[in-house]
C-alpha cells in the first residue's frame, strides 16, 4: 500500500550567466572613460564586477554600473547580490589596458617558475612587457660592482601576476 505524502516543490537556484554580466557591463561603460577589468559570478548568485579608469574610479562611476546592470536583471527571475568596484591599488593587474596603464611605474612580478621580479614596468603591448631591472655586476678588472640597468621581456604566459609596488617615503 503507498503512503500518500506532502509534495515539497524543488526549488531551482539557477546561475546568472556571466556573459550576460559582462556584455551589460561594457555597454554602460562604453559611455565612460571607465573600463571592465573583470566579472565574477560566485555561489549564490554573487555578482563581483571590477572597474578601473585611467586615472581614478569613482563613487559615483560604481553607482551608475550597478544602477544600470540591477535595472536590466530580473529579481523575480533571479536572486542575487552585486558587488561593484573598482580595482585596489595592490591588485594584481588582469588586462593588458592595466599593464598600459603603469608604465613607468615600480611592479613586482612572479614569474610561474617562482622568480620575482622588481623593476620600472617600461612597456607592454598584446604579446608581452618590458621590465627594466638593476642589476650589481663587477665588471672585470674592478674592484666594487655596479649598478646597471636591463630590460627584460616577458610573455604574459610566462606571468603569475603583476602589481605595483607601494612605497611610503
Amino acid at each position: 500500500m503507498m503512503k500518500r505524502g506532502r509534495v515539497v516543490p524543488l526549488l531551482f537556484i539557477t546561475m546568472i550567466d556571466k556573459e550576460t554580466i559582462v556584455r551589460l557591463a561594457e555597454e554602460q561603460l562604453s559611455h565612460t572613460d571607465c573600463y571592465l577589468v573583470d566579472v565574477a559570478v560566485k555561489p549564490g548568485n554573487l555578482i563581483v564586477v571590477e572597474i578601473d579608469h585611467d586615472q581614478a574610479v569613482g563613487i559615483d562611476d560604481c553607482v551608475a554600473l550597478s544602477q544600470y546592470i540591477e535595472s536590466r536583471l530580473n529579481r523575480d527571475e533571479d536572486d542575487f547580490e552585486l558587488e561593484v568596484g573598482s580595482t585596489g591599488i595592490s591588485s594584481p593587474f588582469k588586462i593588458v589596458r592595466q599593464y598600459l596603464k603603469n608604465i613607468g611605474a615600480e611592479v613586482e612580478v612572479l614569474l610561474k617558475d617562482g622568480r620575482k621580479i622588481s623593476g620600472v614596468l617600461a612597456s607592454a603591448n598584446e604579446e608581452c612587457v618590458t621590465i627594466t631591472v638593476e642589476k650589481k655586476i663587477k665588471p672585470e678588472g674592478e674592484k666594487r660592482k655596479r649598478t646597471i640597468s636591463e630590460d627584460e621581456i616577458y610573455t604574459y604566459s610566462e606571468i603569475k601576476y603583476t602589481k605595483n609596488i607601494i612605497r611610503f617615503k
